[in-house]
């Protein structure tokens, strides 16, 4: 005679009640290790956007009260700064420079994502010296951006290389459209190698046995391109070209030094907010600094919800799939 035996029902859920707590514990233990990480977050992000906010809504400097009395000091006005920014004589100063803004960044992260791609399927390629290759291609990229702004302003000079080359007299750091090309010109050669450092990094990852199954079924080196490496490394090229928006989306320093201050051509919205606050606006230079954190945030969002750069929320994805299986 066979003796059968079943599982109870409290022996079935015993596992998954255990599996519960473990799940919990983890999750407790993670904030705990995390927790330091959000404190420093708060302290030199959290604070700076609210202190920022909050000086947006107030005026500092001398005014009239109901009485005609003179008012020394800060004085809280609402969002008078922020109507300030999209009406008057501020409108045209800020538009300019959203326009700027947006222009250096979409030209300048173009080019610079092409350039920097073929940098990295040159530095990807084995072959004598490509040590130095590498070397070179990365010295624009360690240079500081002001350095690199007094190099090309020499450059740019009506006596010039620039001029020299081209045999013709432009003037390169005067106000204009020749101000934004030197700008453009000078941005993506500093950091186009960014981009071809962090390409490069995903092309070897991918390995070598994929690109020789393409060959034995007769890919050609365009088809491989398209259809091995481009796929496999869109990760990569995307965080580092979420990396450049971010960064063109606030830049100051390589304009301002090549170019100079005051210049409408060049002038960024970073540029318009440290006009202000040399003028001792602060609160207007709050209320700029707010609208451009906000528009970095939403290009942020757009580009991680539309072109799928969300590299964790891929991870975990593949890590649920695996654990399904």
């Amino acid at each position: 005679m066979t003796t059968l035996t079943t599982e109870s029902p409290a022996g079935a859920s015993a596992p998954a009640g255990r599996r519960h707590r473990d799940v919990q514990g983890t999750g407790r233990l993670a904030v705990l290790l995390l927790s330091p990480t959000f404190l420093v977050l708060g302290l030199v992000v959290g604070y700076p956007v609210l202190a920022g906010f909050r000086e947006s809504l107030y005026t500092t400097g001398q005014s009239l009260d109901a009485n005609g009395f003179v008012v020394q000091g800060s004085q809280f006005v609402g969002l008078d700064n922020y109507t300030a920014i999209f009406h008057g004589d501020r409108a045209t100063a800020f538009w300019n420079a959203f326009f700027n803004t947006t222009f250096f960044t979409v030209v300048t992260v173009t080019l610079e994502t092409l350039i920097g791609v073929g940098m990295a399927l040159i530095m990807h390629h084995a072959f004598r010296g490509r040590a130095v290759v590498r070397a070179s291609i990365l010295v624009p990229w360690a240079l500081p951006t002001a350095i690199s702004g007094l190099l090309w302003r020499w450059i740019f000079q009506a006596d010039g290389v620039a001029n020299a080359i081209l045999h013709h007299q432009v003037l390169w750091t005067a106000d204009g459209n020749q101000s934004k090309v030197a700008v453009i010109i000078a941005e993506t050669w500093k950091t186009s190698p960014f981009i071809g450092l962090l390409v490069l990094a995903g092309l070897q990852m991918i390995p070598q046995e994929v690109y020789e199954a393409a060959k034995v079924d007769g890919a050609s080196p365009w088809q491989q391109f398209v259809r091995i490496t481009l796929p496999l490394v869109k990760p990569t090229l995307l965080v580092a070209v979420l990396f450049r928006l971010l960064d063109v989306l606030r830049m100051f320093d390589l304009p301002f030094v090549l170019i100079g201050a005051h210049k409408d051509s060049v002038q960024t919205l970073t540029m318009l907010a440290w006009n202000e606050a040399t003028n001792l606006r602060y609160g207007s230079a709050a209320a700029y600094a707010t609208v451009l954190f906000l528009y970095i945030a939403l290009v942020a969002y757009l580009f991680v919800k539309l072109l799928g750069a969300d590299i964790i929320g891929q991870a975990r994805q593949h890590k649920s799939r695996k654990a399904a299986a």
